[in-house]
Formats: structure tokens, sequence, C-alpha cells
């Protein structure tokens, strides 16, 4: 088997993100701005702020502008419902993001159903899932756009800097967790891409068996280092969407990276692997946005 490749979120999202700035830079002249992401932050969360932080980095290098709400967790429900009606009604916001996850007293989805559903980046107004649900245009939740950007990298064999979307037809494709924000979106975009689907569970029965016969596997669940060799078939591209914190302080991934790598023939980091990739896909979501709003084709 030829060296595995490794799917370097970091660099991917450099290139999108140089490629949209172009875009940027074409259409806001004749629109007369730039398209807007506004970002809503609740609270010290030093995961959020440092995610946020990160967003707003590359929203720039998008050539974007940016709106930010930053504030405390005590946060009243009236205040969080005044700042997503302002920049609802804001013609230079395009797309909205709410940070998850709000603080305790405060219910996500009522808060979600609140966004106008045209300015949805983060895909996960409930419209926005309808939508997907019936195969309908819309936007999609960013972190399985992410995962199958990356997919069609893993099987870009000319190195194409845009490759085109890989048609999954024939490819059986093993979904490890069933969140709402990961792998049920995930299994239905995938199933887009004419793939078979199989979704692993906490209540799965021998779910290593089932994953050996992958030749994508996608690892989302959250636990360390639970996908190790004996749940890998060989050549099979395996995608770690994983974030756990070692005792040690460092971060890894669902997937024992080196135990698997030689067996794989491309697997993504962690850190570095899908998460550079959500959040240039919710500036590709923004951007959508401010095209289908000013009818840009």
């Amino acid at each position: 088997m030829s060296a595995t490749k490794i799917l370097d979120g970091n660099k991917i999202s450099e290139q999108i993100a140089v490629r949209l700035r172009r875009k940027v830079e074409e259409v806001s002249a004749t629109v007369g701005r730039a398209p807007g992401l506004a970002v809503i932050l609740l609270g010290e969360n030093p995961a959020s702020r440092s995610y946020v932080k990160r967003k707003t980095k590359v929203a720039g290098k998008c050539g974007f502008k940016t709106f930010d709400a930053f504030m405390p967790a005590s946060c009243s429900a009236k205040e969080l419902t005044k700042i997503i009606e302002d920049f609802n009604n804001n013609q230079e916001v395009d797309g909205i993001l709410l940070q998850l996850p709000l603080p305790d007293h405060l219910e996500s989805d009522s808060f979600l159903m609140q966004l106008l559903p045209s300015k949805d980046a983060d895909g996960l107004h409930p419209q926005s899932q309808g939508k997907l649900i019936v195969g309908s245009p819309g936007f999609r939740p960013c972190t399985p756009l992410g995962v199958l950007t990356l997919i069609d990298f893993a099987f870009n064999s000319e190195n194409l800097e845009e490759p085109p979307q890989k048609d999954l037809s024939g490819k059986r494709v093993v979904v490890i967790g069933r969140s709402r924000l990961v792998g049920k979106p995930l299994a239905l975009m995938l199933l887009e891409r004419n793939a078979t689907v199989s979704v692993l569970h906490s209540r799965s029965p021998e779910p290593h068996l089932i994953a050996r016969e992958a030749d994508i596997l996608v690892a989302a669940v959250g636990k360390e280092h639970l996908v190790n060799k004996d749940w890998i078939k060989p050549g099979a591209v395996v995608i770690d969407v994983g974030i756990n914190r070692t005792t040690d302080g460092k971060l890894t991934g669902d997937v024992d990276f080196n135990g698997v790598k030689d067996l794989c023939s491309a697997i993504t980091p962690v850190p570095g692997g899908v998460g550079p990739m959500t959040v240039i896909s919710l500036m590709e979501n923004t951007f959508k946005s401010f095209c289908i709003t000013n009818e840009i084709s």
C-alpha cells in the first residue's frame, strides 16, 4: 500500500480561504459591501472563546466584516432575543453564529429557532435541518460539510487545490456517533453523495466488526482512542471528528492515530484535521447567504 495521505485541515482550509477572498473581492465592489458574519458568545468558556477568536480571524482572512456580541453568562433570555433580532434585521449581516453551548439557564433550541433561516450560517435551524432531510438545497451543518470536503481531498489523486465533489456510489461509509451536530446530518449528507451508510452508537453490538467493513470511517463520539487497528479495513479513509483532552492536557481524537495510520489510505490528525474545516465551512455558508441575498450566481 502506498504512503498514507495525511489530510491537513489547516492547509486545506487556508487554500479555501484564499479562494473565498478572491471571490469576495470580485463581487463586493459590485454589491457595495463585503459579506458579514455575526458571532454571539455568552460567558467565559475558554474553549468557546478560543474557537470564536479563530472564527473571527478566519473571517478576516476571507475578507468578511465581522459583528461580535459578547455577553456575560448571566445574559437574560430577553437580552439574547434582542441581540438575535438586531442581527436578523441588520442588512450587512449575512450569517449568524450562536456559539454553543449556552449557559444552563438558556435553552439552545428556542434561540436557534429565532435565527432568520436565511442567515443560518451554522446550518442548525430546524428549517435547515428539514431541508436536509427532504433533500432540498439549504445550509448544511459546518462540521459535516468539513468532513465531506476532507473526503474529497482523500480521493484527490491529482492533488488539485479544489477537487470535485466525490460521488460515493459503491462506497461503504460507517459513521460512529449519532449526534444532532455531526452524526445524524453527516449520514444524510453522505446519502446525498450516494454512499451506503451505517451509523454506530452506544447500543450497537460489536461495533468494531461493522467498522471494519468501512471504506470510509468517521469517528465522532468524543471517546479517546476508541478506534484502534481492529476497527480499520486496510486502505480505508479515516476521519476523526473527536476532540478529547488527555490527563497531561494534550488534545487527541477518537482514533488511535499512531496505531492505525499505516493501515489507512488517508487519515486526519487531531488537532489540525476536522476543526479548521468546520470553521472554513462556516465562512462558505456565510458567503453562500451573501450571494443568495444579492442574487449572485
